[in-house]
């Protein structure tokens, strides 16, 4: 048993869920992984149900239909949040593009006293790998965007691979987060600076997937653009106590 859960969600990615999580039950600490999987028809929760029968720390929660990102992490959340042994609780992407040896530093984040810890492709310049120079531009600016609209000191507010201590997930009220796509992301930053929490970043190497397809699409980028200045003013009303 661990005081760690992983969460990753997953859709069509047979490419990479088996080597994923070998490498997570290979590190020097030892983390629980629970994989959200969106009813991918490739087969990937297959392959889980199968790798169960040799880690029995690896949890498999099937949902019906293409959810979304945000709904997934949600799904995953309330699920630890069940299971009082969790402390620090991660999303993590299935695809490479987070480094499973930058876990281990997420948490040492948070028992050093971050809140929040995220692994941070742009609070030390510009840590992208294999990413054309007009996505890194997207997202480089799509951060700034949000600094601006939001007021939060994030240097990347779109990052995907971070670690909550337990209380964090606790606080805040998930039926009122809103998003589910990327925007999803930058909410949960944004609703736990505002609750008062540590949130500090870890810088990491970025790489973009080898295999597989991204999930990335013009309509994720728009509800992200757009919710951004939604958020803002929802917090007008809103108390955070």
């Amino acid at each position: 048993m661990s005081d760690s859960l992983v969460i990753i969600p997953t859709y069509n990615e047979k490419e990479n869920i088996e080597r994923i999580i070998r490498k997570v039950f290979s590190l020097s600490y030892f983390f629980e992984i629970l994989i959200i999987d969106d009813g991918s028809p490739d087969g990937t929760a297959d392959i889980v149900k199968k790798l169960q029968l040799e880690y029995p720390a690896l949890h498999l929660e099937q949902r019906t239909g293409k959810l979304g990102l945000g709904t997934a992490y949600i799904h995953g959340f309330k699920w630890a949040l069940e299971r009082p042994q969790y402390g620090y609780i991660f999303e993590m992407d299935a695809d490479f593009s987070h480094n499973p040896d930058d876990l281990i530093k997420l948490r040492q984040a948070c028992i050093e006293g971050a809140d929040v810890a995220i692994g941070s492709r742009y609070v030390r310049g510009v840590n992208v790998v294999n990413w054309p120079m007009s996505r890194v531009l997207m997202s480089y600016f799509a951060s700034m965007y949000v600094r601006l609209i939001t007021r939060i000191d994030i240097q990347d507010a779109t990052a995907g691979f971070k670690c909550y201590k337990r209380r964090v997930l606790e606080k805040i009220p998930m039926e009122k987060i809103k998003f589910v796509g990327y925007a999803f992301q930058i909410e949960m930053k944004f609703t736990a600076i505002k609750y008062g929490f540590k949130v500090v970043e870890v810088p990491i190497i970025f790489t973009d997937r080898t295999e597989g397809t991204s999930k990335m699409s013009t309509r994720i980028f728009r509800e992200a653009f757009l919710g951004v200045i939604q958020m803002k003013v929802w917090s007008w009303f809103r108390k955070y106590s």
